[in-house]
Parts: C-alpha cells; sequence; structure tokens
C-alpha cells in the first residue's frame, strides 16, 4: 500500500511517498521537490557483532547522473567513487539523525539515498536529509525523530526558504538547517559577512519550516503503522561499573593536574592498563567495557568541574583562548605561506596563485561551472601522535576543507580584480581540537603573505557546551577532549565586523536559542581576541605577489576584434601562445587575460594581440616579417594574422629585379601603410618607411 503526504515549503510542495518502492527495505520513502526526486531507504542489521559496544551508522549520498539526463564523463561511462560534493551531503545528512538514536542501539544501520531526478533549478541536499529522516521513520528504528531541514537565503533583507540555484547568486545568507520540532540540532552554511542578530533570525525562521516538515513525517509515521524493530539493548554490566568507579575515579580525577594533551593520555592510559590487570580475573566477560566505562568517569570529572568550579582539563577559564604562535612566509618557493599554531593544534597554510585557465572545472547534476579558489585540508596520522593510513582524503577531511573553504570565500577578490586561481592547503601538523578554524587562520594569513588583496582578515573558532538538566556552561576555544565529551561542537568563522561561516552539531536533542544566543556572543568575543593578535603579525596583503607567481595582464579589446584575435580554429591565438610562451584567455566581452612567469613574455603577447585589436589606418607604420615571396613582391605579416603585399616597385627606392634581392622568408621588415581596398586587402611600401 503506498502513502503520499506533503506539505508546501518555499515555492513547492515538498512530497513524501513511501509504500512503492523498495517494499524489502526496513524504510524505503521518495521525497519529491519541483521536479527532484529524492529516494532514501534504511536498512537494520538483525545481529549484532560480539562486543560491539558503538552505534555504527552509515549514510551514502548519491547523486546518478541520468536524473539530469546525463552520461557520466571519462572513458568509464558509469558512476565511480563518490565526488566531494556526495561526501559532503552523507556528511550532512548523518550528522543530525546520529545524536537521536538510543544510547543502548548499537545495531548497524545504512542509509543509502539517491539523486533520481534533477531539475536544476532546486538544490537536492536538504530534500536528502527529509528522505533519510522519513525513510527511519517508517523503518521501526528507535530513532527519536523525525528531523526536518531546510535550506535559508537572504535576498534584499528578506529571508527566503529552499532558494533555488541562480536566487543563491544574490542571497547574502546559505545556511542549510536540521532538527526536530523541540529544537534546532545540525547547522551549515556560509554567509557574506553578516551580523550574530541576523545568523540567529535565519536559523529561527528555519526552525518555523523545519516544525511544519516534522509534523508531516509524523503523519506518515502514522499511517505506516510499523512495528518497532526488535532489538537487544546493550547494557553495560553494572556490577563492574560499580567496581570501576569505587577503584579507579580517584585516579581519574587527578588527571586534572597534568594539562597537556599527550601526558594525560599517558596517564589515563597507565589508570586504563592497571584497572584492566586488576579487573581480568573478577569481570572476564565484561573487561573489554573498560574503556567505554573509565571514559565515561572522566567525561563525567570534566563536566563537573566546568559547571561547578568554571575550570577545564586543561587549566583554563571557560572563555580562554589558548596561546597563540604565528609565522609567516616559512617556505621560500611559494606563493604565500603561514604557520598558525593555538595550543597544541598547528596548520600550516600554503598558498599558490595561478592563472584562470587552471580553475577547477565542476560537472554536477545542476550543470557544468568552475571555481578558482580552492581549499583542501589534509589530516596526517602523525598529527595525533599515531599510525594510520595515508592516501586519498577520508569524508572528515572533504568536510573540514569545505568549512574552511567557504569561512575564506567572502574576502576572495573578485577576478576582475585579482585575475588568479587560487589554491589553498592547510597542513595539520599538530592537532588537539579545532583544526578546522586553525586552517582559516593559517589560510588568512598565507593569502596575506601571498599579496592576494581579500577583504580582511578571517578567524575561526570552536565553541562548546556542557549541559545538566538547566544548568550550562559554554566553553570558548574547545580542544579535543572537551569536543569528545562535551554536547556541541559550534564553529564560527568571520571578520571584524561579521560571520562569514557557521557550523553547528549537537549530541544532545538540541539546544534553545538563548544558549545560541549565548554561544554566537562568546564566539565573536574570541574570534576578536584572535583576529588581534593575528593583526599583530600581519595586517594586510603584501604589496606584490611572489617573484615566483605568474604574471597577469588584463587587455580590454573591442567585441567585434575576438574573432580575429582567435583566428579561424584557434590557430592565429595558438601561434601567439607558442611564439610568446605566455597563457592567453579571451572572454566574451573582450576581456583578454595574458599570465607568464617572464614579463617580456607578457609584452611580447601584449603587443601581439592590441597589433591585431588595432584597425589598420593608412599612413601608420609598422615592422612586420616577410611570410612569402612571389614574382610580384612579398607578403608581410604586421599583425598576427594580417598581412599586407609590398609590390615589388614599392621595395626600394632603386629598380627591383627580383624580390630576393631585397629580403627572404623570416626577415623582419618595416612598411607603411599606403592602402586598404574595399576588399579589406593591405598595400604596403618599404620604399615610403625607408624615406622616415
Amino acid at each position: 500500500m503506498s502513502f503520499d503526504y506533503s506539505i508546501e515549503i518555499g515555492k513547492e510542495r515538498l512530497n513524501f511517498n513511501t509504500g512503492y518502492l523498495a517494499k524489502q527495505a526496513d524504510g524505503a520513502v521518495a521525497v519529491s521537490y519541483g521536479e527532484i526526486v529524492v529516494f532514501a531507504s534504511t536498512v537494520a542489521s538483525r545481529e549484532v557483532k560480539e562486543g560491539q559496544d558503538f552505534f555504527p551508522l552509515t549514510v551514502d549520498y548519491r547523486e546518478k547522473s541520468y536524473a539530469a539526463g546525463k552520461i557520466p564523463g571519462g572513458f568509464i561511462k558509469r558512476e565511480n567513487r563518490p565526488s566531494d560534493k556526495e561526501v559532503l551531503v552523507s556528511r550532512l545528512t548523518d550528522r543530525p539523525l546520529r545524536p537521536l538514536f538510543p544510547e543502548d542501539f548499537v545495531n548497524e544501520i545504512q542509509i543509502i539515498i539517491y539523486v533520481l531526478s534533477a531539475d536544476g533549478i532546486n538544490q537536492h541536499d536538504v530534500i536528502a536529509i527529509n528522505a533519510a529522516s522519513a525513510s527511519l521513520i517508517v523503518s521501526g528504528m528507535p530513532f527519536n525523530g523525525p528531523v526536518g531541514a531546510v535550506r535559508v537565503g537572504r535576498i534584499n533583507g528578506n529571508l527566503i526558504v529552499n532558494p533555488a540555484f541562480n536566487e543563491m547568486e544574490e542571497s547574502d545568507i546559505d545556511l542549510v538547517v536540521a532538527g526536530t520540532k523541540k529544537a534546532v540540532t545540525m547547522i551549515e552554511g556560509c554567509s557574506k559577512n553578516v551580523s550574530e542578530d541576523d545568523m540567529l533570525a535565519a536559523v529561527q525562521f528555519a526552525h518555523d519550516n523545519i516544525i511544519k516538515i516534522c509534523e508531516v513525517q509524523e503523519e506518515l509515521k502514522k499511517a505506516v503503522n510499523k512495528p518497532p524493530f526488535p532489538y537487544k539493548p546493550y547494557i553495560p554490566d553494572q556490577e563492574f561499573k560499580i567496581a570501576v568507579r569505587e577503584r579507579y575515579y580517584s585516579d581519574l580525577e587527578q588527571l586534572k593536574n597534568i594539562t597537556v594533551k599527550k601526558p594525560r593520555e599517558d596517564a589515563w592510559n597507565a589508570i586504563y592498563e592497571k584497572a584492566k590487570e586488576e579487573l581480568r580475573d573478577q569481570f572476564p566477560d565484561s573487561i573489554d567495557q573498560l574503556r567505554g566505562v573509565l571514559d565515561g568517569l572522566d567525561g563525567e570529572i570534566m563536566r563537573r568541574r566546568c559547571l561547578e568550579e568554571g575550570a577545564r582539563a586543561d587549566g583554563r577559564g571557560l572563555r580562554d583562548i589558548r596561546p597563540i604562535d604565528i609565522m609567516t612566509g616559512i617556505l621560500p618557493r611559494a606563493h604565500g605561506s603561514a604557520v598558525f599554531t593555538r595550543g597544541e593544534t598547528q596548520s600550516i597554510g600554503v598558498t599558490t596563485l595561478g592563472t584562470l585557465a587552471e580553475a577547477q572545472k565542476l560537472d554536477n547534476l545542476e550543470g557544468n561551472s568552475s571555481k578558482r579558489f580552492m581549499l583542501h585540508y589534509n589530516f596526517p596520522p602523525f598529527s595525533v601522535g599515531e599510525v594510520g593510513r595515508t592516501g586519498n582524503p577520508g569524508r572528515r577531511e572533504i568536510g573540514h576543507g569545505m568549512l574552511a573553504e567557504r569561512s575564506l570565500e567572502y574576502v576572495i577578490p573578485d577576478a576582475s580584480v585579482f585575475p588568479y586561481t587560487i589554491r589553498q592547503v592547510s597542513e595539520i601538523f599538530e592537532s588537539n581540537g579545532s583544526s578546522s578554524m586553525a586552517s582559516v587562520c593559517s589560510g588568512s594569513l598565507s593569502l596575506f603573505n601571498a599579496g592576494v588583496p581579500i577583504k580582511g582578515a578571517v578567524a575561526g573558532i570552536a565553541m562548546g557546551l556542557i549541559m545538566e538538566d538547566d544548568k550550562f556552561s559554554i566553553l570558548s576555544d574547545i580542544q579535543g577532549l572537551e569536543d569528545h565529551l562535551g554536547d556541541m561542537d559550534f564553529k564560527v568563522a568571520g571578520t571584524e565586523t561579521g560571520i562569514t561561516a557557521f557550523q553547528l552539531d549537537i549530541k544532545i536533542e538540541g539546544i534553545t536559542p538563548e544558549i545560541m544566543k549565548a554561544a554566537l556572543e562568546q564566539a565573536k568575543d574570541g574570534r576578536l581576541q584572535i583576529l588581534k593578535t593575528m593583526n599583530s603579525f600581519i595586517s594586510k596583503p603584501e604589496t606584490a605577489v611572489s617573484v615566483h607567481a605568474p604574471k597577469i595582464k588584463i587587455l580590454n579589446v573591442r567585441v567585434e576584434k575576438i574573432g580575429e584575435i582567435i583566428g579561424p580554429g584557434g590557430r592565429v591565438i595558438k601561434a601567439i601562445v607558442e611564439e610568446t610562451g605566455a597563457e592567453i584567455n579571451i572572454d566574451d566581452t573582450g576581456r583578454v587575460v595574458i599570465s607568464s612567469i617572464s614579463e617580456e613574455s607578457i609584452d611580447n603577447a601584449a603587443r601581439k594581440i592590441l597589433g591585431i585589436a588595432e584597425d589598420v589606418e593608412v599612413g601608420t607604420f609598422y615592422t612586420g616579417t616577410v611570410k612569402k615571396i612571389m614574382e610580384f613582391g612579398a607578403f608581410v605579416e604586421i599583425a598576427p594574422g594580417k598581412e599586407g603585399l609590398v609590390h615589388i616597385s614599392n621595395l626600394d627606392h632603386t629598380r627591383v629585379k627580383e624580390v630576393t634581392d631585397i629580403c627572404a622568408v623570416g626577415d623582419k621588415m618595416r612598411v607603411k601603410v599606403i592602402k586598404i581596398d574595399r576588399q579589406g586587402r593591405i598595400d604596403l611600401s618599404r620604399k615610403e618607411a625607408l624615406q622616415e
């Protein structure tokens, strides 16, 4: 039996259908919006691996090329490994769902999402979150949802829900917000330097629409009425937990005296090994639970100290920022570089400038596009003192890189001002929390060092939350332990005057607007403090780009001259590139961008292009190249693609018997334009040029 429920959200109806597709899955829902169709399925394992004490949730989002009427590019004409966008949407969908499962549920769940139809107008990511939630809701899983999700934009001061692709070009806010009927649980997005109050208003506007979407999913769940999924709750050995608390709680309390990450980890591991040795014989069936029990006690102690004493694991107060150290220009051949160290987190930012032709080409369902600013984030295992795999970037690296990229994107100058492609790389050399925000800071400093005229410095800070009942503490600049044991990871990046990127993940059922407002205000104070330190090292771009960066010159020619500059089949412009060694890009407005490491190469190319772009006039002089010898004269190229004839009678003041007596192919010849006929044929004179 098929069920359909819908609600109007923005300009379209959001429709949920279940019961027709994929009936063997535990839950399957097709969600449509406009001409978008997104399908999501949920399946849970019936068996739990022995000794498993964690919840394995996998979300896999895939875009099908046929959805947009396209055939995949490349040699293998089928969808292959997930794109960065697909990885990002998978993460985006996972984050608001994961905290809403009960702690005693450890069965594996797999959510697979397909974009089956794409209209090129509406965006798919928020539809994917709603589809995933709905598939869980109708599956009978122990899920404390539903979750609704919307995108919020703002055009001319007016907030809009689920804006289309073309509307986002005019929007100064781009937020994806997800949550339950009670509260917001996840935010991801960027903005063009908006205020904290404007951001709060956008989030509240989003939640008003989220409530409606959740209500529709509840109606769907009631109609399907699937029985609860049967599972065996994971229940730790209570006697074992009591024994661990009684014997090792005081040892864990002493960790407050160790404020450095690695020594604290070593001390914690020593407690673990001691407890494991002493309790193994007494609790042979429960000893595998030891790490989780000790971790829970450590979190209990850390959280109590924050709430009751305002003291943190590394000795800081709730609002304190870790010590910051900065170096710039550390890599002599890089176009820009900086090291940003905050506490035990360290990012090396490296800027590389390239030509506009090196912009990244994107082939998405919504069409082909390109971007000239990109940020890549690398997180090697040595940054946390571990041995691990290296290779292709994982979901974490792709997600953190995109957050840092969005944080800096607002300040990147337009191509008309700074006609370069910019690649920013963040190499994480140490990590103890907030490495994505350290990447924002190192990136901003490195861009200044590279001479990129960004609109202003950008800093990022990660905020945490400890909440018990109605009592809470907000933590500034959280470290890894506080992220792991706390209730919130709230990242805010921006300039001195506004927010440029925003990411919120909640590990509880949500936070109130009051807590969010307090966290934003505290984050602003921390961000301004970090920016002050950054500006004390470098506060404006270098006056010139690196000598190792490509040089760029921009010319503007008349549109009707573009064809002449390019030439038939691109022959003219290819010849200029080959002869001068410069790279040339010309757009349909007549803007010509010439780039090369060599200034001489650029000047030569510019001279040739201007020679073509300028109209040839009678009486002007040129130094051209002899291209062809005929019995009656020589053809001389006075500009790329422009040739004229020097008749034998105009080669010299005296009578010339053979043209070859005066010149040969390849010779340089100074000539004067003496005639242009109606067909554009040019007559030249060497004889008259000799008189000058």
